[in-house]
């Protein structure tokens, strides 16, 4: 999850307040700390694009393991733009197709396609691709925590949309077998009845009744009231 700027160490947030989150003597530094976050499961936007940013203007400074790191560390925080911004954000020589190398651009290119379908809510599809490319068990393995991550993320958003879901659905949302959906549904305070996972009621699934109201003042009806006067007369 985001760090909180006052949980940032303190010389990472320093070099972020100053001139020398453009320094880059600072790359390391901002690589080690990536690394950090990967093994905390934490997540700090404003200094892994910082990081991406020296990385453009200092190509010859990249690392490439420290960059999959960072996308896959922005993966997880969903749904955001932050993916988005960090492929944006990639330096030329890695986006240049004469420059890229194979195995960098074949690996944003796959996170970029779990990125797609995380977002659009295809939780499914995203287990099912996780799975069946091996690939990704490579990229994963600096993120302590990833899969149990992205399974919270889900139900995050699950809870936020839903009352109650089918439990071959939510087996395939939470890529969980029939044996221990129970165990796991129960981790976030849900319910296995029957067929049916239940979702306690909270703020956001809550049905709300929206009413309209509209005031119209007297003088706006003065045109029609006139022409039905006029024609009547």
């Amino acid at each position: 999850m985001p760090i909180p700027a006052e949980s940032r160490p303190e010389h990472i947030d320093g070099i972020l307040a100053g001139l020398d989150r453009y320094n880059p003597e600072t790359v390391s530094t901002f690589q080690d700390y990536v690394q950090f976050q990967c093994e905390n499961r934490t997540y700090d936007a404003l200094a892994n694009l910082a990081l991406l940013k020296l990385y453009q203007f200092n190509p010859h400074l990249t690392k490439e393991e420290t960059i999959t790191n960072i996308l896959v560390k922005a993966l997880t925080i969903f749904p955001s733009p932050d993916f988005s911004l960090c492929l944006h954000l990639l330096p030329p020589n890695i986006l240049d197709p004469k420059t890229a190398t194979d195995a960098l651009s074949e690996a944003v290119r796959k996170l970029a396609q779990l990125n797609e379908l995380i977002e659009s809510g295809a939780y499914r599809e995203f287990w099912t691709a996780f799975e069946n490319e091996d690939l990704f068990a490579d990229l994963i393995v600096d993120c302590a925590g990833f899969e149990d991550i992205m399974r919270d993320g889900i139900a995050l958003q699950t809870s936020m949309i839903a009352r109650e879901v089918k439990k071959d659905i939510a087996q395939g949302w939470l890529n969980v077998n029939e044996d221990n959906l129970a165990e796991v549904v129960g981790q976030y305070g849900w319910t296995l009845e029957d067929d049916v996972v239940k979702v306690p009621l909270n703020k956001e699934n809550e049905a709300k009744t929206t009413v309209f109201r509209e005031n119209v003042a007297f003088n706006q009806f003065q045109n029609v009231i006139r022409r039905g006067f006029e024609q009547a007369v």
